[in-house]
């Protein structure tokens, strides 16, 4: 674990004035009581607020149902763990042992987590308008290419993708189901019956494991296919 919290604060582009916050952000609930948890539910809040804001000042046509595919393109886990990448977040992480020898410092739901900590840290540290003009930064490049994404899900594109070519439908069953109620992470295999593919996946519900699952499984099939 990287102990040097100025070097992310750089890379965030935000220097804490309390930077027990951000260690507190960085600090996985198997560590114990004091943990992110609390962070997390903030900075989820947060950044659902400034992304949908975003949206509605930059989409000004669109219909509800377009700018709520897009919210939840850029909101999901795996771009909140996808930008944690870009800030190394992972190396900063404090983990109990059990998770450190699991390797939870590169588990996309455990970034993501910690990503949506660290924004409700900076809300705390100073207010909502900073923690906006940080966000709108780390998602700038995204916010401005969206509408070239296909906003159509994995689980529907996979499906499509198979049914052009004639082959048997995903399946999909749940492996396990670990943790509390109120914090369940869900583990999914996909199959694909023609590729002889299984891929597992996990995510903080069912539905949200098998998107993982299908989207992972398209990029397989496809990749293979080139």
């Amino acid at each position: 674990m990287k102990t040097n919290l100025k070097n992310l604060s750089d890379k965030l582009g935000y220097n804490f004035r309390d930077i027990t916050l951000l260690k507190l952000a960085l600090s996985h609930r198997s560590v114990g009581k004091k943990n992110n948890e609390r962070l997390e539910f903030l900075g989820d809040s947060i950044v659902g607020y400034v992304i949908a804001e975003e949206l509605y000042q930059r989409f000004k046509n669109d219909d509800e149902g377009n700018l709520s595919r897009y919210r939840s393109l850029l909101v999901k886990g795996d771009t909140l763990a996808s930008i944690a990448r870009q800030f190394e977040i992972g190396s900063y992480l404090k983990l109990g042992g059990g998770e450190l020898k699991s390797g939870g410092f590169r588990r996309a739901s455990i970034l993501a987590d910690a990503m949506e900590a660290i924004i409700g840290a900076i809300t705390l540290d100073s207010d909502i308008e900073q923690a906006r003009i940080c966000i709108l930064s780390w998602y700038q490049k995204r916010l401005d290419n969206i509408e070239n994404l296909d906003l159509k899900d994995p689980k529907t594109r996979l499906q499509e993708y198979l049914q052009a070519r004639k082959y048997d439908l995903p399946e999909y069953k749940i492996i396990s189901v670990n943790g509390k109620e109120h914090a369940q992470i869900f583990q999914i295999d996909c199959y694909v019956k023609a590729f002889k593919l299984t891929i597992t996946s996990e995510g903080k519900s069912r539905r949200a494991a098998e998107q993982k699952s299908a989207e992972l499984m398209l990029e397989k099939m496809t990749l293979g296919s080139k």
